[in-house]
């Protein structure tokens, strides 16, 4: 295996760059939110060819979504008046919390015999009002053969507390046209958690698909879905742009919850979600709907991946 790793600014952006020469596929990630800003994989024609929505463009955009593939945590999605108690602490916070707004420190590289940067949160870059307890992350992004795997590694080092948390990844997979996108679902059981106002009202609905296109119109997707995964044996969800003709296969083994959103614009995020918002009627963090936990001096690894191909 080849692999190169390049560190370049763009636009008051640092951008770390890992290449896979052998299966010609390609990730940037800004050190700002280690966000993935970029996935690339080189055409027959010679020519690479991104997959993200507004893929390597790390200018702020003129209207819409600003983002890439924002990453989620140590809560995802929004916190009712974007405050919560924690075991008698306050967090505070925004709209998928604070991973997105911090600044990384440089990766550590591998490209050894695998490829992968692993980014880290420590327990002093943390504010108390953030996350009150002493868990740190470690987010690792590898290349495997043309696929991306996509790890979250929580270390709880609270020597007698378990700890909650929960994250989550938010792509948005770019199309021609939105009219061009599609989402194609496993067949399976799912239950959606509907969130009028981004917040759980308690009302939930079954949903049986057989598999293939998403039995959602276009037009509701700017009010997000929020999917349990309650029984789907084969969970390879996958976005296809039928004019530009590439396809994304997203592995969500082992991942409990999917959320599909757009804002109309051309693209669809299809996000890995280990939690759920908060209720209208707030429950305390811990018992969040969908909360991880994690032993006391334990980890808490879980991971995706993301293969993008050309139809």
């Amino acid at each position: 295996m080849a692999f190169l790793f390049d560190t370049r600014t763009r636009d008051g952006h640092t951008l770390d760059a890992l290449t896979d020469l052998e299966n010609g596929s390609r990730i940037e990630v800004s050190r700002h939110g280690a966000e993935l800003v970029s996935i690339e994989r080189r055409h027959a024609r010679g020519e690479w060819i991104g997959f993200l929505y507004r893929d390597g463009d790390v200018r702020p955009a003129t209207k819409g979504w600003n983002n890439h593939a924002t990453v989620m945590g140590y809560y995802l999605h929004r916190i009712k008046n974007e405050r919560t108690s924690y075991r008698g602490h306050e967090i505070r916070g925004g709209t998928h919390s604070f991973l997105r707004h911090k600044d990384f420190a440089a990766p550590k590289v591998e490209i050894a015999h695998n490829a992968s940067l692993t980014y880290r949160i420590e327990l002093e870059q943390i504010a108390s009002h953030e996350y009150p307890f002493k868990v740190a992350l470690a987010l690792t992004y590898s290349l495997e053969a043309g696929k991306l795997r996509v790890t979250f590694c929580f270390e709880n080092r609270e020597p007698e507390l378990t700890a909650h948390v929960s994250f989550g990844l938010h792509p948005g997979f770019a199309a021609q046209s939105l009219d061009a996108a599609n989402v194609i679902m496993p067949a399976g059981d799912y239950v959606r958690h509907l969130a009028p106002d981004n917040f759980l009202s308690g009302e939930t609905v079954a949903i049986h698909h057989d598999g293939g296109p998403m039995p959602f119109a276009k037009s509701e997707l700017p009010d997000s879905f929020l999917l349990e995964l309650k029984n789907v044996p084969q969970p390879v969800f996958t976005f296809e742009d039928s004019a530009g003709s590439h396809r994304v296969d997203i592995d969500m083994t082992g991942v409990p919850y999917v959320t599909l959103w757009s804002n109309g614009d051309a693209f669809i995020c299809v996000e890995p979600c280990w939690g759920l918002p908060d209720h209208h009627e707030q429950r305390p963090f811990e018992e969040k709907l969908g909360i991880q936990t994690i032993e006391p001096r334990g980890t808490l690894t879980r991971s995706f991946t993301i293969s993008p191909r050309f139809a």
